[in-house]
């Protein structure tokens, strides 16, 4: 769960990090490349820990 969290917070903060970035012009473009590609590791992962989380339902 601790895991979980600390992702969470991680997505969130490369989220307002790429948002500041574009604000600010945008001009790097291969840096912002690289925090969204992170960005969408993190909530594959996310996504991963939360399937193990919740149990499969069979209707």
């Amino acid at each position: 769960m601790r895991r979980l969290e600390l992702l969470r917070v991680e997505h969130r903060d490369l989220d307002s990090a790429i948002a500041a970035l574009i604000d600010a012009g945008g001009s790097d473009q291969m840096q912002i490349a690289r925090l969204k590609k992170r960005k969408l590791r993190l909530k594959d992962e996310i996504s991963a820990l939360e399937d193990q989380l919740v149990p499969d339902i069979i209707a």
